[in-house]
């Protein structure tokens, strides 16, 4: 298993060298017919995905585990959709960042560069696997993916329709590469950057995952721990309108990472806003933990412990508390949050310039719904996951973030006194 890991690396290595001379047109060409297969192959994916299904299930994994992993007509369209998405976006490699010229003569760019290899560990979603290596293609770069056990004969299947547009548009095959066994030894091996194949590191999965792969990781890594997204309704804000965001951001798809976890309500809007609140939830089966204040608007809310206010539940329940200023709802943020993603509901732009202002997380919202934290919904063609990291990628990663740059110096015999 050893020797194959290392050909994979090596393979990903000799690719990535092509990849970064390549013509746009030329990756353009792969993404197009990727999403042409992509749709052809929707009965091979289907099939595969299924199995992958019926296994979870015989599991008793959860409702919100098997929603991730779960695929149909509509989501394999998805995937084919946003392979085109990701192939109209414009070339990132190559592309002039800044220049400037020196008293002394001398002229200086700085220049956008893939990466180089990029791996890719996740879980449960199989989409995964074409969003990580469109995205990492179009960026000039090799990818080498490992999807989880209970996705994989959903990732393989997607990853063929893959190769296929690859060949096509006759580039190396092993731009992108994907882990075909299970074994757990292959992560570590990953990790520790196969011999010195892989350039970074994308984690994209539950927390457990994430911690082990910042952990054990020898080379860097775009990560987020959780995402423990919180929503402030604030004293200004428009009740209607919070309450179509709020019910939006839990209950649209509870188990993504963009699913609000904290609700924090204005004491001042709180008794007009709450039975509202309460009740809709309710309607939608979600199961509410509250703090004290809250129980008189409902006998039937739990009390939420201190774990409640840093748990990231990915499943219908929400936990609510109820604040008596915009410092107390931020202070609260600044304690729980996963600097993840944030959102104030107020028609009061000063205010939610202070929330935005004073908030460090990744994506800090205005009257919008948590669920918009996503590459595609930001124009960005999709994503490899959210970085909450403060270094070189932060929120969602696209192709920008999957570029580095160097600097090109020009002169006339310049030397240096």
């Amino acid at each position: 298993m050893t020797d194959n890991i290392d050909k994979i690396g090596i393979n990903a290595k000799k690719a990535a060298k092509i990849l970064a001379k390549i013509s746009s047109e030329q990756k353009n060409h792969a993404l197009q017919a990727m999403s042409k297969y992509v749709l052809a192959d929707k009965k091979i994916i289907l099939d595969a995905n299924k199995l992958d299904i019926e296994n979870s299930k015989s599991k008793n994994l959860s409702e919100s585990f098997i929603d991730r992993l779960e695929l149909n007509d509509e989501r394999v369209k998805s995937i084919s959709d946003t392979l085109l998405e990701i192939e109209s976006f414009k070339d990132p490699v190559g592309k002039i960042l800044d220049s400037w010229q020196r008293p002394n003569g001398m002229h200086i760019s700085r220049v956008s560069t893939p990466l180089g290899v990029i791996g890719i560990i996740f879980e449960s979603r199989p989409n995964v696997t074409a969003d990580a290596g469109a995205l990492s293609l179009k960026a000039g770069n090799a990818s080498i993916l490992r999807g989880g056990s209970d996705s994989i004969n959903s990732c393989l299947a997607i990853h063929h329709s893959l190769v296929k547009g690859l060949k096509d548009a006759e580039i190396d095959e092993n731009a992108i590469q994907i882990i075909k066994t299970t074994d757990r030894e292959v992560v570590k091996q990953m990790l520790h950057g196969i011999n010195q194949s892989i350039d970074v590191i994308v984690p994209r999965g539950g927390k457990s995952l994430v911690s082990m792969v910042e952990e054990e990781a020898r080379v860097p890594v775009f990560a987020h721990l959780e995402g423990i997204c919180h929503i402030f309704v604030d004293k200004s804000a428009n009740l209607e309108k919070s309450l179509d965001v709020c019910i939006n951001a839990k209950m649209r798809r509870p188990g993504i990472c963009g699913a609000v976890e904290t609700i924090l309500v204005h004491s001042d809007v709180a008794n007009d806003f709450m039975p509202l609140l309460i009740n809709a939830l309710k309607a939608q089966a979600c199961e509410i933990r509250g703090c004290e204040e809250t129980f008189k608007y409902n006998e039937n809310i739990k009390q939420a412990s201190e774990e409640d206010w840093s748990t990231e539940y990915l499943l219908p329940i929400v936990s609510i508390k109820i604040v008596n200023s915009i410092d107390v709802a931020i202070k609260h943020i600044e304690h729980y949050s996963s600097g993840h993603t944030e959102s104030i509901l107020t028609e009061d732009l000063n205010r939610a310039s202070i929330f935005q202002k004073e908030l460090d997380s990744a994506i800090v919202m205005h009257n919008v719904s948590t669920q918009f934290a996503d590459g595609g919904e930001f124009g960005l063609g999709g994503e490899i996951g959210i970085a909450t990291g403060k270094f070189h990628a932060r929120g969602p990663v696209g192709i920008e973030q999957l570029t580095s740059f160097k600097y090109l110096v020009n002169g006339n015999g310049h030397t240096r006194n």
